[in-house]
């Protein structure tokens, strides 16, 4: 990727986002995904973060201590981060989410309205309400999150009133299920959802209960054995499936592991063997990728090798959700030689889903200040 001098905003202003459709392809890709069938992909409900990423740290400040690091990006964050990497890969995506009504909540609506082609009809900006932040400190491919989050007067799901119809619902478990989802559901949407980090580090079993509307389940080792109780990926994955029909349980860089029930396959694929620079938003673009490869009728193991591909081409670059591939960047893949033929033949499968007008373009949005 080339690099790019800084855009500093003045005093009192947020940065302006790069207006510029940066993955212009997406409207070719809907097409070779859809034909001409109109209407949304996925529907989804959450919070909205304006992401501050500091990336290339040695480790944590230890108390009394500054680090002068040599990268930093803003960015979409929160549930943002899988809407924006949705719609890099052509699905028509809309959002329920609450904005303040500051500077950080004018930046994230236009980014995500007007660069990223997300869906806002069911979104607001609430006055009075100050945008939320994290604070990510990326290191060792790895990262610690500061965030500063005020109670919303509004939930995103009251802003939704009727929902739209959607061939797929995109849900958080942390949260009691709405109600709105069984409304789509019933009207032929498949529910997809994943689960955060427990803060309290508690993992009530409630989390389990919720499963009962979920279709897709995709939860991350650690969080899939302590809400299961169990001492290995594996059992956690047995464990779910008793409860939902598809669950992938994401290994980080040892891949993933999945178990379709309503067909009996079972699929294990490992992760790109790429250099991670920064990990944040790699769960939500794993995400991304397998809703894409269940809307598109792949098989499990095509599923979880599309995830695979996305969440690492994600972790090359800085910034969340602005580090998600287009189809340009998945167009280019292995170019660089930094990936093996015999691991690139196992992705020969996307090559007809990838749109001629990514061929010559492989572009992407910038993060507002990154490193120089």
């Amino acid at each position: 990727m080339d690099h790019v001098k800084p855009m500093i905003a003045p005093p009192g202003r947020p940065p302006e986002p790069r207006l510029k459709d940066p993955c212009a392809e997406r409207e070719a890709a809907a097409e070779i995904l859809h034909g001409d069938a109109g209407g949304l992909d996925v529907f989804l409900a959450g919070t909205v973060f304006m992401d501050m990423i500091f990336t290339g740290l040695p480790g944590l400040p230890p108390p009394g201590t500054e680090l002068i690091t040599d990268g930093l990006g803003s960015a979409p964050g929160g549930i943002a981060n899988i809407a924006v990497a949705m719609s890099r890969l052509g699905l028509n995506v809309g959002l329920a989410a609450a904005f303040g009504d500051d500077m950080f909540g004018a930046y994230l609506w236009r980014t995500l309205s007007e660069q990223e082609g997300v869906g806002l009809a069911h979104s607001r900006r609430l006055p009075g309400w100050p945008t939320p932040v994290t604070v990510s400190l990326a290191y060792d491919a790895d990262r610690s999150m500061v965030t500063y989050h005020r109670p919303m007067p509004v939930l995103p799901e009251a802003l939704i009133g009727t929902p739209p119809k959607a061939k797929t619902c995109f849900l958080d478990l942390a949260h009691p299920v709405p109600s709105w989802t069984a409304t789509m559901r019933e009207r032929g949407a498949t529910v997809v959802a994943d689960v955060g980090w427990d803060p309290t580090e508690t993992w009530s079993v409630d989390v389990l209960d919720r499963l009962d509307l979920v279709d897709v389940f995709l939860p991350n080792a650690v969080e899939a054995m302590a809400y299961t109780r169990t001492s290995s990926p594996e059992q956690a994955l047995d464990a779910l499936a008793d409860r939902v029909p598809v669950v992938v349980v994401k290994r980080g860089g040892d891949g993933a592991i999945a178990v379709d029930t309503t067909t009996g396959e079972r699929a294990e694929a490992t992760a790109l063997p790429v250099k991670a620079l920064d990990p944040t938003g790699a769960g939500d673009v794993f995400a991304a990728g397998f809703v894409y490869g269940t809307l598109a009728g792949w098989g499990l193991s095509e599923r979880l090798r599309f995830a695979n591909l996305c969440a690492g081409l994600s972790v090359r670059h800085f910034s969340g959700s602005l580090g998600s591939p287009c189809w340009g960047e998945i167009a280019t893949f292995g170019e660089s030689g930094e990936v093996p033929d015999e691991v690139l033949r196992d992705y020969a499968f996307v090559v007809p889903y990838i749109p001629d007008a990514s061929v010559d373009t492989a572009t992407r949005a910038e993060p507002t200040v990154r490193r120089a």
